[in-house]
């Protein structure tokens, strides 16, 4: 699974006009599954998310996570994280999972930040989603779980 995760002061989704979900200070996390992914992903994915300290503490520095700070999580599915743009000008996804493989995963990715104690809100799987946010920092990571097992270089 993949994941672009934007630290905000507020954010929202809606659909069709509808308010589909909003946050004030915390992580506005587009998420995205590739083929082959699965729960353990999912698990993974919640966890490094709510546990990545990149919020800052009283001297500024880079040093909370979402747990500590006690902020929420905006969840979008955005298949298009899964984009292969190697070759040509137009991206592939043949990598993305299946919509029916794909929203269980985000799904399972919002209910790992529940179980920790996180409030989230979530957009709507498969919509045109319209997503405003306020980023602070702007604080922005992207996380792979492909790269969980791979050795840190230096």
């Amino acid at each position: 699974m993949r994941a672009v995760v934007q630290r905000v002061a507020s954010a929202r989704v809606t659909v069709d006009g509808d308010l589909r979900g909003e946050i004030g200070p915390g992580l506005l996390i587009y998420t995205g599954a590739a083929e082959g992914n699965g729960g353990d992903e999912a698990r993974w994915l919640a966890a490094k998310v709510a546990q990545l300290r990149i919020f800052d503490d009283d001297d500024g520095h880079f040093d909370r996570s979402l747990l500590d700070s006690g902020g929420a999580a905006l969840v979008v599915s955005q298949f298009t994280l899964i984009a292969d743009t190697r070759r040509g000008r137009r991206p592939s996804f043949t990598g993305a999972a299946r919509p029916e493989a794909a929203e269980p995963l985000v799904e399972r990715v919002m209910e790992e930040l529940r179980s920790l104690g996180v409030p989230v809100e979530g957009g709507r799987f498969g919509a045109h989603m319209l997503v405003e946010s306020v980023n602070d920092g702007p604080v922005t990571i992207t996380l792979d779980s492909a790269d969980r097992d791979r050795p840190r270089r230096g």
